[in-house]
């Protein structure tokens, strides 16, 4: 379960970010997770609260924006979402769609942090 480092490496780097912002608790922390980005959610969830357990991000609020795998028709010069992960062509006109705009994402967008180490979530 790769989720476990995932959740991991988003714990460490809010706390790093809380500590160099003087924050003794991270609140809430907003992640953008693409769609072939090959996270499920529900465990990272799980795997969050256990990465967290015992620092500045124990108990914080895990808000997560998921994004539809977007790309471009060479054929239509337009954008188009794609409905299936792993079928790369046009939904309009059936061409490849090789290039992807969107979907890819693994980010933690932002944090909210608090002094007060003793603060609810």
């Amino acid at each position: 379960m790769h989720e476990l480092s995932v959740a991991q490496c988003v714990v460490d780097e809010a706390c790093k970010a809380a500590a160099k912002e003087g924050a003794a608790r991270v609140t809430k922390l907003w992640l953008r997770i693409g769609a072939l980005a090959g996270i499920v959610e529900e465990a990272l969830r799980f795997c969050f609260d256990v990465a967290a357990e015992g620092t500045a991000c124990q108990g914080a609020a895990l808000e997560i924006e998921r994004v539809d795998l977007s790309v471009m028709c060479e054929n239509c010069r337009q954008p188009r979402t794609l409905a299936e992960r792993f079928l790369f062509v046009c939904p309009e006109c059936g061409s490849p769609t090789p290039e992807i705009l969107a979907g890819q994402e693994l980010e933690l967008v932002s944090l909210e942090i608090t002094a007060d180490a003793a603060a609810d979530s």
